[in-house]
């Protein structure tokens, strides 16, 4: 048990294979063999070669590579190779989110390696000296961590919306909180891991904010996809981290960050600078060592 050991499992990279996917010059995912093989049946996009898969860079007057990557995604989609598209553009970047060149649908940026960005809030309310803090579940009917446990507002955040637009939407929907008082969150970093997953590499980066609730607000989800909010003391969300495996996985990292800035995980802790400094990964490629 521990915290370290979510850190390591957000980075497990194992020494599978990856194809880099460059489009000019620059590397902007990594691919599965297996799934560069669907991605030749389309060879005006993809050229798949024994080393890479290539992607000429989008030339001026010419086909934009989102058009050509939305039919992409669609096609696989129909052939039940991806999940059902989500309507959710993500960005097709090398860098941050301004430096995207294209976007692609939310459902196939992890077979594609890419670079996705989330927000997750975490909602609080001071008991006297105590804090408690509000954890929700998720809906069981979920595709990825059915009825895990999740922070209180989380999600992606698509390519083409601004920070502050998508997390006051997220507030609205997933916890019923008005936008007046979602604009009171803080923006409290970022965090950032590599991660082989099911469906390709993960390098992720979420945005993570706090909120100091007031007694009187209960959240309440509007889209289905949260099936119960708890109020819990912070101690019993620690021991649920450190001692079982019931948040979904991303989540543990939200939290453990959360401890960290709030004094609740120390200097005194051994693990403490490899905590800080797992917390944010630098981005990289499918092999490779783990977080230590």
């Amino acid at each position: 048990m521990g915290f370290m050991r979510h850190i390591r499992a957000c980075n497990y990279r194992g020494e599978e294979v990856f194809l880099p996917w460059r489009i000019g010059q620059g590397v902007y995912g990594w691919i599965r063999p297996a799934f560069a093989e669907h991605l030749r049946d389309f060879p005006s996009v993809f050229e798949v070669r024994a080393d890479a898969v290539c992607t000429p860079a989008p030339r001026r007057g010419g086909p934009t590579l989102t058009g050509q990557l939305q039919l992409v995604a669609a096609s696989l989609a129909r052939e039940e190779v991806v999940p059902p598209l989500l309507g959710e553009p993500y960005p097709v970047t090398a860098g941050g989110r301004e430096a995207a060149i294209a976007s692609v649908d939310r459902a196939m940026a992890a077979y594609l390696g890419l670079r996705s960005f989330g927000q997750h809030l975490n909602g609080y309310v001071r008991d006297g000296q105590r804090i408690m803090m509000w954890i929700g579940r998720r809906a069981r009917d979920r595709l990825i961590f059915p009825g895990a446990l999740d922070n209180m507002v989380a999600g992606g955040l698509p390519h083409g919306v601004g920070p502050w637009d998508n997390l006051l939407k997220e507030c609205g929907e997933e916890a019923g909180m008005p936008a007046a008082l979602a604009r009171q969150a803080r923006p409290v970093g970022a965090l950032s891991y590599n991660r082989v997953a099911e469906r390709g590499f993960r390098p992720d980066v979420l945005y993570c904010y706090d909120i100091e609730l007031p007694g009187d607000f209960v959240p309440r989800n509007t889209d289905g996809e949260v099936e119960e909010f708890m109020l819990l003391p912070i101690q019993q969300v620690m021991d649920i981290v450190y001692d079982t495996d019931e948040f979904k996985l991303n989540c543990n990292l939200v939290v453990i960050d959360f401890l960290v800035r709030h004094g609740l995980i120390g200097p005194e802790d051994p693990e403490y600078l490899d905590i800080v400094i797992g917390l944010r990964a630098p981005p990289g490629a499918p092999a490779g060592d783990l977080v230590r």
